[in-house]
């Protein structure tokens, strides 16, 4: 299982489980800041759990460890992936969805989130997952595998409902490659709700503020 931070609703317990996927050589603490920022109904009762990911070599950084969801060969569309780490990382997100069902929460009341290589792999893991989750929120990222989504994407997940938000400045993950997993996605009837922002690889306010609507929504649904 995988080491985390879990900060609980402080009003009631908890109904619904958030859990947050940092980005390329951080760690959970680096989005820990959003439980708050976020400002969600205290009576939702949501526990958010940011778990960190394992330390591995990164082919991109010439091989130097750092943590990791899986390795990145390089930062062009046709660049070759880690589909071994990619799917075992999945595996170990899908063991904390697991142990979120054994503490009494519904799976349709869990959302899978992640910030660059954590929502990469959010959008991986969400659309595969084989019971109904309540939503992914990918945050200036791409679909990886995307060749893979109609013969591997469960039917019970295909229409998840989705949070991408990217910025249109971004150097690092070019809005382009947002743009192309975005079509991808409505291309098998998935609902996409959209977002641009004039930011680079980062988070801002107003997306913070449009997620917390898209959260509540979901929630409430």
């Amino acid at each position: 299982m995988l080491d985390a931070i879990e900060i609980d609703s402080a009003q009631h317990p908890a109904q619904a489980t958030i859990i947050c996927l940092h980005g390329l050589g951080t760690s959970g603490h680096d989005l820990v800041s959003l439980a708050a920022e976020l400002k969600l109904p205290g009576h939702l009762g949501i526990r958010f759990i940011f778990p960190h990911a394992p330390m591995r070599p990164v082919s991109l950084s010439s091989g130097l460890t750092m943590p990791a969801w899986y390795d990145i060969n390089g930062l062009q569309l046709q660049s070759i992936e880690d589909e071994k780490g990619i799917k075992l990382a999945a595996k170990q997100v899908g063991e904390l969805i697991e142990r979120e069902q054994t503490r009494g929460i519904e799976s349709k009341n869990i959302i899978l989130a992640g910030f660059s290589q954590g929502g990469a792999l959010s959008l991986f893991t969400g659309l595969r997952y084989p019971k109904p989750l309540g939503g992914i929120i990918a945050l200036s990222c791409y679909l990886p595998l995307a060749n893979k989504l109609n013969e591997e994407v469960n039917p019970i997940n295909q229409q998840i409902p989705i949070f991408m938000a990217h910025g249109v400045a971004d150097p690092v993950v070019p809005l382009i490659w947002a743009q192309y997993s975005k079509r991808i996605l409505t291309q098998i009837d998935n609902e996409v709700s959209w977002h641009e922002y004039p930011m680079m690889h980062q988070l801002c306010e107003p997306e913070i503020r449009d997620m917390s609507h898209w959260i509540t929504k979901r929630l409430l649904a």
